[in-house]
């Protein structure tokens, strides 16, 4: 079974469509609690976060922790400004894969299969 990390800033459908999808949804109130759930040795597929998010950790810093502790964990970013962290001049960062705000139900679900049918690198 697929395991995801989904953060609760991103509301109930995202979690709601992957459950329904048959995805195993855990879902973290905040970085430090997603975190914690990594660092509890819990093995996740997935991540999906919004990169701006609010109490202290950006999606970037909890995706750049999850990575140390689950070296092979995708990161699925999600976000509805144009200029962000991972966004350099209409460009995103090398190896990071994002669904802009606000995104549909069959390109949430597509960009996820894409994700974790592609090899770890």
């Amino acid at each position: 079974m697929i395991k995801s990390l989904v953060l609760k800033e991103l509301g109930k459908i995202p979690a709601t469509i992957l459950r329904e999808q048959g995805y195993e949804i855990v879902e973290a109130q905040d970085g430090t609690e997603a975190v914690n759930h990594l660092k509890e040795g819990q093995p996740f597929n997935l991540l999906f976060t919004d990169v701006v998010l609010p109490g202290g950790m950006s999606g970037v810093q909890i995706a750049a922790q999850a990575k140390d502790i689950q070296l092979n964990i995708k990161v699925l970013y999600t976000t509805g400004y144009t200029e962000s962290a991972i966004v350099h001049q209409g460009q995103l960062d090398p190896g990071v894969t994002m669904v802009n705000k606000p995104y549909r139900r069959a390109e949430l679900l597509e960009k996820v299969r894409a994700m974790l049918d592609r090899e770890s690198g």
